[in-house]
């Protein structure tokens, strides 16, 4: 495979923004949000992805989803089908660590965000968020309303990976289908919408913790959490209502570590990729040349390791196992501002 040289590689554009960073980015980068679109939209009927649209505006309609008018406004901006759809839709498997760093007295989130949908990792934004417990740093798509990865300078580090597909039958297609049935009925925001209320309004790691442990969720997913401590680390596990918090150094994929808990692993070799990390440090400074498969895989969009008390994030797009972006090395002011 060909590398491109990291000289010629793009940088991941920063944008300062305020609470609303998805209209904002769209705005700033609607070439890159049509792009995405095309990519994972190709050979989807368009009466489909309106039967989808539809589907999804109903059902935030139907329990009164606080970002609706905001998604609303990202689908009139982009005038085209698959908005609604793709802002509450996720089919993605990642990979995390949550550790002490060995060379200082903080914790760090070490993150592999893989995605089935080609041109999110040359796409990434770095959208600087000021909200009402400070500001905070996403890695993030024009017009995404959720939030997936982000550092929040002086409170916490945090990410979200899906979680197993719940088993009811035992047949991967008719667990899906059940799986999406159940959505339907779940009057609970989405886990990336939950993230992105967590990180607006929790003041520390604690805080942080405790709502993600709490709050009631659509669908299950599993955050990963370093606050500014070298032992302040969690992995929460969730399903919509019911939680389990496994504190310390920790790896979290696509398969539940709580026992008891069962469902299908998402994503390429779960186990592997959750004992590969487990091995990596999480240092800065290593342009990521730990990264190699089974946790870079076809999939793979986004690398970064995070360090709240540094205020520091360094992270990478990816593309056909290989660098899609130069290395952004971004560090922020720890102290919040309130807006």
């Amino acid at each position: 495979m060909r590398i491109m040289p990291e000289a010629l590689l793009p940088n991941i554009p920063v944008l300062e923004c305020g609470s609303d960073f998805p209209v904002r980015t769209l705005t700033a980068y609607l070439d890159r949000a049509h792009a995405l679109l095309d990519l994972a939209t190709a050979g989807v009927p368009l009466t489909a992805l309106r039967q989808l649209d539809r589907l999804s505006r109903a059902w935030l309609v139907k329990w009164e989803n606080a970002h609706l008018s905001e998604i609303d406004a990202v689908a009139e901006i982009l005038d085209r089908p698959g908005a609604h759809f793709f802002s509450v839709n996720y089919e993605w498997g990642c990979t995390c660590r949550v550790a002490p760093a060995s060379e200082v007295g903080s914790a760090r989130l070490l993150r592999v965000l893989d995605w089935r949908t080609t041109g999110l990792g040359a796409n990434i934004i770095a959208a600087s968020v000021t909200a009402p417990a400070g500001r905070y740093v996403t890695l993030t798509w024009p017009g995404y309303t959720g939030v997936l990865s982000a550092l929040a300078p002086g409170r916490f580090a945090v990410a979200l990976n899906q979680a197993p597909m719940r088993k009811a039958s035992g047949f991967y297609y008719l667990d899906w289908a059940a799986n999406r049935v159940r959505v339907w009925s779940m009057p609970h925001p989405t886990p990336a919408h939950v993230l992105r209320s967590v990180c607006d309004e929790a003041i520390s790691f604690e805080d942080a913790v405790g709502r993600l442990e709490k709050e009631p969720l659509s669908t299950p997913a599993i955050f990963s959490i370093a606050g500014v401590g070298a032992l302040d680390t969690a992995v929460i596990e969730r399903t919509e209502t019911d939680s389990r918090v496994h504190r310390g150094s920790h790896v979290a994929a696509n398969h539940w570590q709580s026992s008891g808990w069962r469902g299908h692993p998402r994503g390429e070799d779960s186990a592997g990729r959750a004992a590969t990390l487990a091995r990596i440090d999480p240092a800065f400074g290593s342009a990521f040349s730990w990264l190699k498969p089974p946790v870079l895989n076809a999939r793979t969009r986004l690398v970064m390791v995070a360090d709240a008390a540094a205020g520091r994030v360094e992270a990478q797009g990816f593309e056909r196992e290989a660098p899609a972006t130069a290395l952004l090395d971004l560090t922020i002011s720890p102290l919040p501002t309130v807006p």
